[in-house]
């Protein structure tokens, strides 16, 4: 192989591929055709976002009213009657809420199923979100894509609903509602959901199938969406994610399927204050219109009931392209490859230019690379968190700064691949050792063949590379061009998921990036191996890598826009009459400490009733709190008799204060039969017992101060142990505790209750005691002796 001096050449020409990759996953531009009223205008658009997401508008607030109306009158400023369900779920997870959905139907002229377009319009609760990306983006998209849509008067033969859900922050519980209470949902034969976790980045396509995928993955290639971003194998990691979406009870409850479209960088973002217009991302609004009005177009118009199917494909996106083809392929594939390999290896060793033990060798620098960048990045993460104590403030894991972690490293594991080439390898044997990674992805590709089903898909860059190997070994030809040219499909499949791993999972998954790195360097080798100063290029991606170092270390801190979280709650504890504040936090911070103290004391008994949360938060410290006058709830025991072996119970509880939310618990040793809350009972229940995990029964989020009414059996002979915990969500506002503002560097932790005053207390009858009466010598001192004793008697708490 001879001398080739072009390493600088081949670098600009992967950062340039790498760039237009990256620049055709979206748009990037805005659509304001502001005169164009049959089109998509990401303006309108995002003057619809700044008008729902203006303040929190979560479940039970007067915002979230207000919101519902505005979209009532949107719906109706454009052509369509709307109407409302309302009504209680309590979900599988015992949490209860009244529901509000708006929606709005478009008859088409020849209905086959009808076409759901689906965007949930609450917020998230306890943390001040404005809901500006998740999920007012969404309602934009839908509200301006209708629009247009109705205003081109396209021809649609297929009806097409429209449903704003409502409760999507709390438990999917809009949707359930809609699902298995409405009679339009029988008549659902797709739904196109419209999502987020993040505010800015591509919008990724997942699909939502019971079955197979195969309809509607040619479906939707059918549709032409002008930048597909999706791969099966997100949907596949995605399903073993506690993450879900309304889309997802329509899969399991009414067994309709559908798309979600949802965007994931700006994670930091997600359910937070900074959920607003000003950091939603515009070129991601404007991704997510691409999507709604072809598929819009399209799926309005073709049979429906022709989109299930039982096979499955696997699928990933190109740039400006969507490619699939049957899961079955998946193992022959590997299987051909592999052969296909042996063969060009023993061409090659015919031809004296592949030897057995360069092939060997090979193995060394790569598997080396992998162990060394996976163990450094790795242990490289846990340093930082000991350095950077702050990073454990985000509980979504992905820090301010990620992005500069990612870049460092990614190219520290660069720098660590040809460090190892550079002592391990030379030019002149670069395709003797460009079997080793060949062979190590074919090994990868036949375990994630049946382990995880949607990455069957690379194993594409993989054929290229086995390609580029036959010809060497055929012609003994080097041609640089040829290389990059057969690098591109590893670049486009592979390079995406070593950014989208930690953005999508934290940065904990980071070492998985490093080894992703490695890997991906191998399927380059042809590149890389060829160049003479690997120790130079050593040297400059470690230099790049202490670059991105240093940037993330100095944007390291907090600042306005990039806050910090934090979290205080007020715990009245009636049955002691006594009060605590209390926080989740690990680091606090002045504020907090202005109410915890400055030595710390660990939260005792404050987590034996444990408040349910994304991330399983528990309290860490407390302290003594004043107590002060709270109005506690009235606990009504409405009915309470014995039905053979069986107690009846019908429990009250009415707020006597503005409230948000109740939690409510039992001893794990009672067992609840045919449980009912506010008159419905758990979505799914399994015969009449109700099932649950550990002392938590329900979670209700009040909606108009409406009082939780339980009515169950239990076994008489069971020892009676309930407690509550009632919630508003006022403690920054309250009078009585006078809390004072955050600065403008914090903001209340999302995922949580936080910013709230909780009353706990148990669950039992309060009776007046006996007072005995004097001795009465007449009827009228009987009288007066009564009377005063009645005013000694203990009113009930």
């Amino acid at each position: 192989m001879k001398k080739n001096p072009t390493s600088i050449l081949a670098v600009v020409c992967i950062l340039a591929i790498l760039g237009i990759i990256y620049a055709s996953m979206m748009p990037q531009w805005i659509s304001k055709n502001e005169e164009a009223l049959a089109e998509f205008s990401t303006e309108r658009a995002l003057n619809q976002v700044e008008i729902i997401a203006q303040k929190p508008h979560y479940v039970g607030s007067t915002n979230h009213e207000l919101v519902a109306n505005y979209l009532k009158l949107e719906l109706n400023r454009i052509g369509l009657e709307t109407s409302v369900q309302e009504g209680f779920t309590l979900n599988d997870k015992g949490l209860l809420v009244k529901s509000k959905n708006i929606l709005a139907r478009i008859k088409g002229t020849n209905n086959s199923k009808a076409l759901l377009l689906l965007s949930h319009y609450d917020s998230a609760p306890h943390s001040f979100s404005k809901g500006a990306s998740d999920d007012a983006s969404g309602v934009a998209t839908i509200l301006e894509g209708i629009r247009a849509f109705l205003y081109a008067k396209q021809p649609h033969k297929n009806d097409i609903i429209i449903l704003f859900s409502d409760a999507e922050e709390l438990g999917l519980n809009g949707a359930a509602l809609f699902v298995n209470k409405h009679p339009w949902a029988k008549d659902v034969g797709l739904v196109i959901n419209f999502e987020a976790r993040g505010s800015s980045g591509p919008s990724y396509m997942l699909m939502e199938t019971n079955k197979g995928n195969e309809a509607l993955v040619k479906e939707f290639a059918n549709a032409k969406a002008k930048y597909p971003v999706s791969n099966s194998l997100m949907y596949s990691i995605y399903k073993m994610l506690p993450n879900d979406t309304d889309l997802t009870v329509f899969r399991q409850q009414g067994n309709i399927q559908g798309f979600n479209f949802a965007f994931i960088d700006g994670h930091y973002n997600y359910h937070t204050q900074q959920d607003d217009v000003q950091h939603l991302n515009k070129t991601t609004l404007a991704h997510q219109g691409t999507y709604l009005m072809p598929l819009l177009k399209y799926f309005s118009n073709v049979d429906l009931n022709t989109t299930n199917s039982t096979s499955d494909d696997v699928y990933f996106s190109v740039p400006f392209s969507f490619i699939s083809y049957p899961f079955s392929w998946v193992l022959p594939m590997t299987i051909i490859a592999l052969g296909l390999l042996i063969l060009f290896i023993f061409i090659g060793k015919i031809k004296l230019v592949i030897t057995f033990r360069e092939i060997l060798r090979g193995f060394v620098p790569l598997l080396g690379s992998i162990v060394v960048s996976g163990l450094v990045t790795f242990l490289g993460w846990k340093i930082l968190l000991q350095i950077y104590p702050q990073y454990s403030d985000l509980l979504n894991g992905f820090t301010y700064n990620g992005h500069a972690y990612i870049g460092a490293f990614v190219t520290l594991s660069i720098a660590i691949s040809f460090a190892f080439y550079h002592h391990f390898s030379e030019a002149k044997i670069t395709m003797n050792h460009f079997v080793a990674p060949l062979l190590l992805w074919i090994i990868i590709n036949a375990f994630l063949a049946n382990s995880l089903t949607g990455a069957g898909f690379l194993i594409i860059p993989v054929y290229f590379g086995i390609l580029l190997f036959g010809i060497f070994v055929i012609t003994q030809h080097y041609s640089l061009g040829l290389n990059l040219l057969f690098s591109i499909p590893a670049l486009i499949i592979v390079a995406p998921f070593i950014v989208m791993f930690p953005i999508g999972l934290g940065l904990k998954i980071l070492f998985g990036s490093a080894i992703l790195t490695v890997l991906l360097f191998g399927l380059l080798l042809p590149v890389f191996g060829s160049f003479f100063k690997k120790g130079a290029w050593t040297m400059f991606f470690f230099a790049v890598s202490i670059g991105f170092f240093i940037s993330a270390g100095y944007h390291s801190g907090y600042e306005r826009g990039e806050a910090k979280s934090n979290s205080l709650l007020y715990v009245y504890n009636a049955n002691t009459n006594s009060a605590v504040w209390t926080t989740y936090d690990v680091n606090l911070d002045d504020w907090t400490k202005s109410y915890l103290g400055e030595k710390n004391q660990k939260a005792v008994g404050l987590n034996d009733l444990p408040l349910a949360s994304k991330y399983n938060s528990g309290f860490t410290y407390s302290a003594i709190a004043p107590v002060v006058d709270i109005p506690k709830p009235t606990i009504t025991f409405i009915k309470d008799s014995v039905v053979g072996n069986n107690r009846y119970l019908k429990i009250k509880i009415a707020p006597n204060r503005k409230v948000n939310r109740y939690d409510i618990y039992a001893n794990p040793k009672m067992t609840f039969f045919n449980f009912k809350a506010n008159g419905v009972a758990t979505a799914g229940e399994k015969g009449n017992r109700l099932e649950r995990d550990g002392s938590k029964i329900l979670c209700y989020y009040v909606v108009g101060n409406e009082p939780l009414v339980m009515d169950f059996y239990i076994n008489k002979s069971s020892l009676f142990d309930m407690d509550l915990i009632e919630s508003s969500f006022d403690l920054m506002t309250n009078p009585l505790l006078q809390i004072k503002p955050r600065s403008d560097w914090m903001m209340p932790t999302p995922f949580v209750l936080n910013d709230a005053v909780l009353i706990q207390q148990k669950i039992k009858k309060y009776t007046a005691p006996v007072v005995p009466l004097k001795p009465a010598t007449t009827a009228k001192d009987s009288i007066n002796i009564a009377k005063d004793s009645l005013k000694k008697v203990i009113k009930p708490e």
